[in-house]
């Protein structure tokens, strides 16, 4: 304003609006007790805070720490784990082949004996002997037409019998090997007009080749089971798909419906997962399929289910939905197309993953025990049974050695283009169809309204077939079958069995592997998975 003083206009410059909380600092009582006190709480308290926060943070991240490290270690051990059954597994394989080696090196080839001179007996052979002869052979190469019921098929273990009159047959996992009588050349038994031999001469001849054929008989039965039913079944199966093919050329309908249910069955089984509850789609379709075959929409010739059964007099049962005498041969295809399929898929699929043959267990054991698929009020599951008897015949008893050609076909080892496959495709082989078996044979009926068609008391029967081989007649395929019956399916064999799985288990696992006259891969699997199961399940055996 105009006459102020200088003095009042600067003070009025310099004045500041916030020097209340600076004055509060430096006013007196911030020398005082009190103050000091109140400054020293806050202090700690905010050095408090400050503490739990970092103490918080640390715990968090030494756990983190921890977790990681133990994620590491974890990690480790299973990279030494893969590594250690990877050398295990290099160690089998090259033993084995040694082993090959060294049974190739010790193999010898007996030379031919020199050929004796021609003998010939005193008169021709009359009709009344040669007639039993070409009727039995004409039985051995299996020339037999589809089963009806005017001309029932009768079991192969009926056909070949005994006759004094030619070479004694072997029969290996349904072929027949026949092995020659003697060392003489066929001419050798025609007449000749220049020698006559004595009756004694002739009698004598008879005698040494009945007593040749028993002897060859009693070699084959000692590790053959008397039953091969299965194997007419499988002939008659095959019969059956050239049936349904004669019918197709005459019913177009029926052709083009057969290939179209044929596909959809593979793709459905072929889509199958290991997750609960993932496969109600491809259940569902299957099923649709035989309910559709059996219907009759699409029209097939019947067949009578007896030809595909073990049990051949089955007699009707009271309220069973199918006691008719014939059933429509497009379902017994289907079945069989099933089967197949099923077969393919614990080859394929369940040799590294024996797992996976639980969901195709579990499709089995649900088909085979339907209501509405039953014959006379029992399954047809010998259709699939059949399938497993030519493909691993070990489970049925048979028995034979991996260095000979008929061992190798009597055991299931499978020929491609001629020539044997390689023994690690064999073994794959084995192995799905090992996990396979125990997938089907292991289900609980216990919560099910339906029959099990394939018990557990099967299971162990198999079992039993392969720990009773004598050592000498021991394979390494059996071992590897076995090992793959046991691993993963345990728990459901000590389910059904308590402490006499235990006892199985001892002898299949210690007892059996330790008394083969040879260790193989095979006999070694079965003593790790012992080691396995102690470590795993604290199961000492």
């Amino acid at each position: 304003m105009t006459g102020s003083s200088p003095a009042s206009r600067r003070s009025r410059q310099w004045s500041s609006p916030s020097r209340g909380r600076l004055s509060d600092f430096l006013s007196e009582p911030r020398h005082t007790e009190l103050s000091h006190q109140d400054a020293l709480a806050a202090a700690q308290i905010e050095h408090e805070r400050v503490r739990l926060a970092a103490i918080r943070v640390y715990k968090d991240h030494e756990l983190k720490e921890e977790h990681r490290r133990l994620l590491e270690k974890e990690q480790i051990i299973r990279q030494q784990q893969r590594k250690e059954e990877e050398r295990i597994r290099n160690e089998e394989r090259l033993r084995a082949e040694e082993e090959r080696l060294r049974a190739l090196k010790a193999k010898t080839v007996p030379k031919l004996p020199p050929q004796p001179p021609p003998e010939a007996p005193a008169a021709p052979i009359t009709a009344t002997t040669t007639a039993p002869a070409s009727t039995s052979a004409a039985q051995l190469n299996g020339v037999q037409p589809f089963p009806t019921d005017k001309e029932p098929i009768t079991p192969a273990s009926n056909v070949s019998q005994p006759d004094s009159t030619k070479a004694p047959s072997l029969e290996t996992n349904g072929v027949k090997v026949a092995k020659p009588a003697s060392n003489q050349s066929p001419d050798s038994t025609k007449p000749s007009p220049f020698s006559v031999p004595s009756a004694a001469a002739i009698q004598a001849k008879a005698t040494a080749l009945i007593q040749q054929n028993a002897r060859a008989q009693n070699q084959t039965s000692a590790s053959k089971p008397p039953d091969d039913g299965y194997i007419v079944i499988h002939q008659n199966l095959k019969k059956l798909r050239a049936y349904m093919a004669e019918q197709a050329k005459s019913s177009p309908a029926l052709k083009t419906r057969m290939g179209d249910m044929r596909r959809e069955m593979r793709k459905s089984l072929g889509q199958f997962v290991m997750e609960k509850g993932g496969n109600k789609q491809q259940i569902a379709a299957i099923q649709r399929l035989f309910q559709e075959s059996l219907s009759g929409s699409v029209p097939s010739a019947p067949v009578d289910p007896s030809q595909f059964i073990l049990d051949r007099q089955r007699a009707p049962v009271e309220g069973a939905l199918h006691n008719e005498a014939q059933l429509p041969s497009l379902f017994i295809y289907l079945l069989n197309i099933f089967s197949k399929s099923i077969i393919n898929q614990f080859i394929n699929e369940c040799a590294m993953q024996p797992r996976a043959a639980d969901p195709l267990g579990v499709i089995a054991a649900q088909t085979f025990s339907n209501k509405s698929h039953l014959w006379r009020g029992e399954s047809l599951i010998d259709i699939l049974m059949a399938k497993f008897r030519v493909v691993c015949p070990v489970l049925f008893g048979y028995r034979g050695s991996e260095k000979t050609e008929q061992g190798r076909l009597r055991i299931g080892w499978r020929k491609d283009g001629g020539a044997w496959t390689a023994e690690n495709h064999h073994i794959d082989r084995m192995k799905g169809l090992g996990a396979g078996y125990a997938a089907i044979a292991l289900r609980d009926f216990s919560r099910s309204s339906n029959k099990n068609p394939w018990p557990p008391s099967k299971y162990w029967t198999s079992m039993a077939r392969i720990v009773n081989t004598p050592p000498a007649e021991m394979s390494n395929t059996q071992c590897i079958v076995l090992r793959s019956m046991i691993e993963t399916y345990e728990e459901r064999f000590f389910l059904f069995y308590g402490t006499a799985a235990i006892a199985a288990l001892r002898k299949a696992l210690i007892d059996f592997p330790r008394s083969a006259p040879v260790k193989t891969s095979g006999t070694s699997g079965l003593e790790v998975l012992a080691q396995m199961l102690k470590r795993d399940i604290g199961l000492e055996l």
